[in-house]
This record gives structure tokens, sequence and C-alpha cells, in this order.
């Protein structure tokens, strides 16, 4: 059941006016008891409005310049108390407590300060607001009784909702209200963190190209990973050795070597081995041009014979658990070479958190971390022709690979002496069958041999022409998660072809 609240009492406190006077005139329109702080008292003053000052609720005055005003049990209390529960009416009546049903607060202009090229530390520091995030968050807990606006786009949609409910809320809007009132406010509190994480040190020469301002900040970073040698990284380089560590993450738990070369962000070679430097070998002619200025990783510890052929060339960063001592000291002769290690355990428990965040302009957006894949167990062909043990463990290793390609993605590898490696890549695409005539040009521009090669697709094919595709190239096996209304023509393609056709029932889309 919908359960409205009347409003009869608001404070408003914001640093932007917008809209402010057509709101306030809309409150004063039903009744509601206006109080507000400093310059918006000021504002609505001057513009003919009826406004107490928040002294008059607290019985106490503004304070140091302004730091101290609403943080006071007579705000707090007016936004808190429950007003179904009786001790709670009973304590805010003893105490002379008012209600308040509607709170008005957008912050400081924290990022703006920060943003003016002349703003001093001192400056950016006053405009750090401490009352209004104690509002918000007081008044988005108690959402059942409490609106909040943090906001001029808000404005409207509120004041409609007040209309058609004649002065009063809806739960549903206090509900949305709230939400967005703590995504304002950690927002706020993210940009200050960066500020200060950049303030102290954590600034970078430069974001992805030179003219881009940047920093670097988290709490697990420096536990993530530890740099031995080189100049400090980049905004570039901690995107690549973020995607790099991604990768291996898949391989941490094998028995078997495993090497990767990335670069923007990409792979562009993954190989298992017996030795770090077979595996390094096999994923160096995947692609034996984009190594170059890239980044290396590995899921074991680099060894000196790793190290003689890794000085062969330049790489930006190499990633490892572990460096043999003589290896370590090889490497370092090239300064401005970046040498890293990185804890397994602290890279599992990175991996395991159920979220993860990216900005958009205007806001972020937030999802569960794809960190579900298959055993090979778990995989079986759907086609008369079965896959191989061999063939599985190709196709996992190659599925494992797919899933951190630019979407379209399409993977090409193949298992020669028992190890698996990749021989084309294609991703990035606006068509899957681009991505994969791609994969296929590159392997046969690096010489690799396509027949009996494995592929995997990050989503299904939408039609045959995908997989007719590979099978043209050579292709025996395919791994893609199926799902199309056309499932039944690509399987029909599969038997005529005689491929072995694996679907996981599951995508894995990387944007």
């Amino acid at each position: 059941m919908e359960h409205l609240v009347k409003i009869k009492t608001a404070v408003l406190s914001v640093s932007d006016k917008s809209g402010l006077k057509e709101l306030a005139q809309v409150l004063t329109d039903h009744h509601v008891e206006l109080y507000s702080t400093g310059g918006t008292e000021k504002f609505l003053s001057e513009n003919g409005f009826l406004v107490k000052n928040i002294s008059e609720l607290t019985n106490f005055p503004e304070m140091m310049d302004g730091r101290v005003k609403t943080l006071h049990p007579s705000v707090h209390g007016g936004l808190l108390y429950r007003r179904d529960d009786p001790v709670h009416i009973v304590q805010a009546t003893e105490h002379k407590i008012k209600a308040i049903d509607l709170l008005v607060v957008n912050l400081y202009p924290f990022e703006a300060t920060v943003a003016k090229k002349d703003s001093t530390h001192e400056e950016i520091v006053e405009n750090i607001d401490i009352g209004g995030p104690a509002m918000l968050r007081s008044a988005g807990k108690n959402y059942e009784s409490v609106s909040l606006l943090t906001s001029p786009s808000q404005y409207p949609q509120f004041i409609q909702n007040l209309s058609e409910h004649q002065g009063s809320t809806d739960s549903v809007m206090r509900l949305r209200l709230a939400a967005e009132g703590f995504e304002h406010v950690a927002n706020y509190d993210r940009s200050i963190s960066n500020y200060f994480l950049g303030y102290t040190g954590a600034r970078l020469r430069y974001g992805e190209n030179p003219h881009q301002n940047a920093l670097v900040s988290g709490s697990m970073l420096r536990d993530l990973y530890h740099q031995l040698w080189g100049k400090e990284l980049s905004f570039n380089n901690y995107l690549d050795a973020s995607a790099s560590l991604e990768i291996i993450s898949e391989f941490l738990e094998s028995p078997t070597t495993v090497v990767g070369i990335i670069k923007h962000t990409n792979p562009c070679g993954i190989a298992e081995g017996a030795t770090v430097l077979d595996a390094f070998e096999r994923a160096f002619k995947t692609d034996t041009e984009s190594p170059f200025g890239g980044i290396i990783v590995m899921n074991k510890t680099l060894t000196l014979e790793l190290a003689v052929r890794l000085n062969e060339f330049f790489s930006e960063v190499i990633l490892a658990p572990k460096y043999e001592s003589e290896a370590l000291e090889l490497l370092k002769k090239k300064k401005d070479r970046r040498l890293l290690t990185y804890s397994p355990e602290k890279l599992q428990t990175a991996m395991s958190l159920e979220k993860q965040s990216r900005s958009i302009l205007g806001g972020s957006l937030t999802q569960d971390r794809d960190n579900t894949l298959f055993a090979t167990d778990d995989l079986s062909s759907v086609t008369k022709r079965e896959a191989s043990k061999s063939e599985l463990n190709g196709l996992l290793f190659a599925w494992k690979i797919c899933k951190h390609v630019k979407s379209n993605a399409i993977v090409y590898a193949r298992v020669d002496n028992g190890y698996a490696h990749t021989i084309g890549i294609g991703g990035g695409q606006t068509s899957r069958v681009a991505s994969s005539r791609i994969a296929v040009a590159n392997a046969k521009r690096f010489g690799h041999q396509l027949e009996q090669s494995l592929v995997a697709s990050d989503a299904f094919f939408p039609f045959a022409d995908g997989l007719l595709e590979a099978a043209d190239a050579g292709a025996v096996a395919i791994i893609q998660p199926g799902g199309s209304i056309r499932d039944p023509e690509v399987i029909a393609a599969a038997e005529e072809r005689g491929i072995s056709l694996v679907m996981t029932g599951m995508r894995h889309f990387k944007h």
C-alpha cells in the first residue's frame, strides 16, 4: 500500500541555486515551513520568501566560519526519528525536536574548485562539505518519513509528485530519492579521496594522453603488486597491468606454466609451456609484431633463461609472482622497463570481489564481476563428432582467453605437444565474422597452421557464416555460448562440416 508523508517542514541548504525559486514557491503554496542556512537563506529572503535560519531549529549559532551549523541533534534528530516509534516520539517531544520532512541539499562545489587551475589547497579543503553529506545520510536512512533532493534536475518530478498527492510524497519516490542521495554522497566522497591521494603523491604524470591530468587510487593496489624497478607507472601502464592480471588470474591454480603478452589491454598472445621460456616463445609466435612495447605476465617464477630472451626487445612492464635473483639483475639493465611482482593470493582476493564499477558520462555502472567459467568435465559437444580430451582442454584454454578480448571476440588456438597456445585473435569489431576473418588473417600472416585448430567465440554465432568461416580455415572444434534462434542452423552447418560444436550457455562480452 502506498505510504504518503505530508511535507510540513523543510530544510534547504544548496550551493546550486538553479530552480530554487520555483521549488520554494511550490513549498510555500503548500504551507511548508522553510529553514535554511547562510547563502541559501539570503537568496530566499531576497526573493520574497518567508524563511527561518537553521539556528532557530538548533538554538545554536553558526560558528567556525560556517564549518559547524547543521551538525546538531535538532537537525539530525528531526531527520532520523521514526514517526511510528512511540519511544522516538516521546524523546523528540522531550527535547523539542521538530520533524523535518524534506531536505534539499547539494554539496559544496568541491570538484569544480579542484578543476579551477588557480585554486589553492586551502580553498579546496574548505570546499569539503561535512554537514551536507551527514544530513543526506540521515534523511536517506529515514526515507520512510523523509524526502531528500540533491539536484535541481530532481525538482520537476518532486513537484509533480507533491502536487498529485496534495502536499505529500509517496514511498516509491522517497526510496528512489534516497538511493540517488546515497549515490551522490558516494561520488562526492570518492572525488575527495581521489584528490587527497593525488595531493599526497599518487598523481600520475598524465592520463591516456599528455593533455589529461590523472591520478591512481585504491586501497588494494599496494598489496596487489609491488614495483621492483623502473620509472613510475603511467595511466596506460596501470590499465594494461590490470588487464594482464585479470587474464593471468584464470591460470593461477593451473599446474601448467602460462605466459601472456598484452597490448592496449588486449591479449596478443597467450600460451602454455614446459617452462616460462617455452610458454613465452609460443605466446610470442602468435603475433611477432605486437609484443614490442607491451606487457608480459606469467603465473610462474621468471627465470634467468627467460630474462636473457626478454632482453632482446623492449617491453613496458613485466609482471611475475617471483623473479630469480640473477634474472632480476639482468632485467634491471634497461632503465625504462618496469618490473613488478604480484601476489597470487591478493590477486585471487581482488578477483573474488563481487562487484566491479566503471565510470560513464554523468555517473557510473556497477555489475557482478565475470568470474564464472567451466571445467572440461562440464563441457560436451552438441554435435555427433565429440571433441577429444585434448581438444576440450584446448577449447577451454581458448575460452578463457576469449573472455578477455574486446567483443566481438574470436580466438583461434592449437594444442601442440600437450600445450595450448593462441595462433590468431580477433576482437573489437562490429561484426563477429569480421573478427573471425581478422583472427584467420593474423594467423596466416605469422605462419600458423590452421588445420586442426580450435576456436572460441565470446557470444553465439547469429548466423552459420561465422562457423563456416572457421571451418574453411581448418577448425575442427568450436566453443561458443549458443542461445541464438538460429542455433539449429549453426549446429547443422557444424554437422555438415564434421566439426565438434560445444555450447556453454554463457557468454562473455567485454566492452
